[in-house]
């Protein structure tokens, strides 16, 4: 039986591009972004008739940018075009500094129902480096009224990486997240991308070493605290784990909205062009194949042992799995387990998945 798909609504806008980003945006503009919501809503009508769907997700750019009215027109249009669970997690990324309390109200009423927020770091040196215009206090506030609104579905975006993020400082912002009551943490090892202002003039970052270092101390203050390190980079506390994330790993079938959005369905991967006026333009917008087959072995293992969860090897062709077996022996316990059946990584695992997968693959 085929998993309920999800949803992903790229939301192009963005009011400051942050240094480290290389996700498509464009400066954000009223009458555009109204050009653009009725797209969406276009392109939401052309989904396959009774496709069935338990997660939404608006991602970007900065997707708490839209209005209220906008972001109902979409979710609206959603609910009309494809059969939408009634418990469905509805996601949307928003800045600290768009959280208002009318803002809030307005997101509910459109049925949002959790809140990815783009925190990085309570360190006024590291916001800095890292371009966020939002202040330590700014977040707090942030998520005081996220709580206050009645939003207990929180997650926030922690980045490391940096020179100036020692073991000290590191713990600093694991201690704030968790004293807040944030149940879902993301954390990402900063990356200097192509085409970027960082790539140009790159900020003075950790050593692999000390990244190492990091990311084990962070593996191992969050577990203390009461969250599963469940996917390379995710933590949650129990009934907390991203479910639309999950659909990517797990190789379930989601569809992608808007310029430069991804869709993965009917055993293939699909991408929008990231160009904001042509899919304005467009009629239904144009989707490229970039892997005519994503359910390869290949992808599954790659994917799936992103999560704690690994892989079912008796989901594996016999000669397939044979030789992964064979080749994950050496690799264990340090980097794999293989339990009942289930093939994993470790946190060490992940720390060096790339070679990992190489030895497997």
């Amino acid at each position: 039986m085929t998993a309920p798909a999800g949803i992903y609504i790229h939301v192009p806008f963005c009011a400051v591009k942050c240094p480290y980003c290389d996700f498509y945006s464009q400066r954000y503009d009223r009458q555009t972004v109204q050009a653009y919501t009725e797209a969406v809503c276009r392109n939401l009508r052309a989904l396959p008739a009774g496709l069935h769907a338990d997660t939404l997700y608006f991602g970007g750019g900065t997707p708490s940018l839209l209005s209220g009215a906008q972001l109902m027109q979409i979710t609206q249009a959603v609910r009309e075009a494809v059969q939408l669970d009634a418990d469905a997690e509805v996601t949307l990324e928003a800045n600290p500094l768009t959280v208002t309390a009318a803002a809030l109200n307005a997101w509910k009423a459109a049925g949002i129902n959790r809140l990815s927020l783009g925190i990085q770091s309570v360190q006024p040196e590291v916001l800095r480096i890292l371009g966020r215009r939002h202040t330590p206090e700014q977040a707090k506030s942030a998520v005081l009224r996220a709580q206050d609104a009645g939003f207990a579905n929180l997650s926030a975006d922690l980045m490391f990486g940096l020179a100036v993020q020692d073991a000290e400082c590191l713990a600093a912002d694991i201690d704030a997240l968790t004293e807040m009551d944030i149940p879902h943490i993301s954390a990402y090892m900063l990356k200097i991308e192509q085409n970027t202002p960082f790539a140009a003039q790159p900020p003075a970052r950790c050593d692999d070493d000390a990244q190492a270092d990091r990311y084990l101390q962070m593996h191992g203050l969050l577990t203390a605290a009461g969250y599963e390190h469940y996917e390379i980079s995710n933590f949650a506390r129990a009934g907390f784990g991203s479910r639309h994330n999950c659909k990517y790993w797990r190789l379930h079938p989601y569809y992608g909205i808007g310029p430069a959005a991804h869709s993965c369905h009917d055993g293939k991967r699909f991408a929008v062009p990231r160009d904001l006026a042509g899919f304005i333009a467009d009629a239904v917008q144009q989707e490229d194949v970039t892997e005519p087959e994503a359910e390869s072995v290949t992808e599954r293992v790659m994917l799936g042992l992103r999560l704690k969860e690994g892989i079912r090897t008796d989901m594996l062709p016999d000669a397939d799995r044979a030789r992964i077996l064979r080749r994950a022996k050496p690799l264990m316990p340090q980097y794999l387990t293989l339990t009942d059946g289930t093939l994993a990584m470790t946190p060490a695992g992940w720390l060096v998945s790339n070679a990992v997968l190489t030895a497997l693959l």
